[in-house]
């Protein structure tokens, strides 16, 4: 195949990588706050959470676990 002057791989500029195979690096997401549930909940069992126009509940079972529920 005949390539042009200046052209590299595939009619790439020369010294560029593009085509199949070559991938661009991903930036990696900030790592998500943390925020303990005792701070959301301040003593209570169940919280009301606004979000999107919806509204949801968290809420502590017997069992010491959390459910979010719409």
């Amino acid at each position: 195949m005949l390539r042009a002057e200046g052209e590299g791989q595939r009619g790439f500029p020369a010294g560029t990588r593009a085509g199949p195979g070559v991938t661009q690096p991903v930036p990696l997401p900030e790592p998500a706050a943390e925020i303990a549930s005792a701070r959301l909940l301040q003593g209570r069992r169940e919280i009301v959470i606004r979000h999107g126009g919806h509204t949801y509940r968290l809420r502590v079972t017997a069992s010491d676990k959390l459910i979010l529920t719409k």
